[in-house]
């Protein structure tokens, strides 16, 4: 067979991943706390990039006029990436200044301790014995994250001092403390000190435990049930038990694995309307440093360093445009939502709505894979608390009504 080479035209259509799309898309996914991550190391890379201070009126005047001078850079296409850039190339503030300060989100949240401080708490507020609570102190500084004592009772007898009948002793009213089952040794002994707890002992959930775990973790549940002869809707309840025991006690007192959530927007009830803000609380307003723009407009940069100061232009510009693509987005979604949403905010849970991403893609005119971005890992703080974005879309909602 022989081969030929031909030249021919074809047309066809695709979607390309430009360096201002794909940042674009970056920025929309990320929650507030990685995208002012993102700004400050952008800022660290990037010596174009600063953060805008408060300005006098007469040197807003002034950047204005310079700005009006010949660029050497102007076969930079800026307003094809940049339309509605402000002369200054700064984020706008969508922030109304004349409300006054939003309440600090932080300050309607409890600290939570830690698990080592929350079980001290509870070790000093008990009626031990000043020995039993020095074996207690050592038992909890011993613990994993999880909440299992790593350190052998021996260990333990040996930095007290102490017996090992006092030792064990100690060990179990500690795990006896809040959360139940803390200070394990084994996964096995965590279990069944819960089940101890809830009055479970000696019956066939604690016998699954202690004899057949290795079935029950891999769901082997036919023998299971005649090792034990029960039938399966015995088992079953024998199951539902096991199932709301806690394996890692120590969990949720772990202050290092604590997501924190800063929100979003803000929706604030004025009057019979409500009214939905931008969160800017800690986020820097980016401009172009005006010391590199002088360098731009004199001339002062050739040959490596101008294309050096050309890229960074370029970097910075897509930032600050992606950056305002995305707050932007971010009040659209989120405006749309409290329409669709107005009886929740004002009624509560029973008034919540069915809602798709369809239909505040159609309302705000953006496809639906943009509005799952924007919800993704992004808050909405009311008057009725603090909620994820997605919770308010469902296909669906059961209620005495129907």
């Amino acid at each position: 067979m022989a081969l030929e080479q031909k030249l021919s035209v074809r047309m066809s259509q695709r979607l390309v991943m430009t360096p201002s799309l794909q940042q674009a898309i970056k920025l929309l996914q990320m929650s507030t706390l990685e995208l002012r991550e993102e700004i400050q190391q952008e800022m660290l890379e990037n010596p174009v990039l600063e953060e805008a201070q408060a300005e006098t009126p007469q040197q807003s005047e002034a950047e204005g006029a310079e700005d009006q001078s010949e660029d050497p850079y102007g076969d930079i296409d800026y307003e094809a990436y940049f339309q509605d850039v402000d002369q200054d190339h700064t984020v706008p503030s969508t922030r109304d200044h004349s409300r006054g300060d939003l309440p600090s989100f932080e300050n309607t949240l409890a600290e939570h301790p830690g698990l080592a401080e929350h079980l001290t708490w509870q070790l000093d507020m008990s009626s031990m014995s000043d020995e039993a609570k020095e074996i207690g102190r050592l038992i909890i500084g011993n613990l994993n994250e999880d909440g299992y004592l790593r350190a052998s009772l021996e260990e333990i007898r040996q930095m007290s001092g102490c017996s090992m009948e006092q030792v064990e002793q100690t060990l179990r009213q500690v795990q006896a403390f809040d959360p139940v089952g803390v200070a394990a040794r084994d996964l096995v002994e965590c279990l069944c000190v819960q089940l101890e707890h809830l009055g479970q002992q000696g019956t066939a959930a604690e016998t699954i435990i202690r004899q057949h775990l290795d079935k029950l973790q891999n769901r082997r549940y036919k023998e299971l049930a005649e090792a034990l002869g029960l039938d399966m809707e015995d088992l079953q309840a024998e199951l539902e038990i096991i199932q709301h025991l806690d394996p890692r006690p120590g969990q949720k007192y772990n202050t290092q694995s604590s997501n924190y959530v800063v929100p979003d927007v803000y929706v604030v009830k004025i009057g019979d309307d409500y009214q939905v803000l931008l969160n800017e609380d800690g986020m820097p307003r980016l401009r172009i440093s005006p010391v590199y723009r002088q360098m731009v407009r004199k001339g002062a940069t050739n040959g490596e360093a101008r294309e050096y100061v050309r890229n960074k232009l370029r970097s910075a510009f897509r930032l600050i445009k992606s950056l305002e693509e995305r707050q932007r987005t971010i009040l659209k979604v989120a405006i749309s939502i409290v329409k669709f949403q107005r009886e929740f905010l004002d009624y509560g849970i029973e008034r919540l709505r069915p809602l798709v991403l369809k239909d505040v893609a159609d309302d705000i005119g953006m496809h639906e894979s943009t509005v799952s971005r924007v919800v993704n890992n992004k808050y909405m703080h009311t008057h009725g608390g603090l909620y994820e974005m997605r919770f308010f879309f469902h296909s669906g909602i059961a209620s005495t009504h129907g």
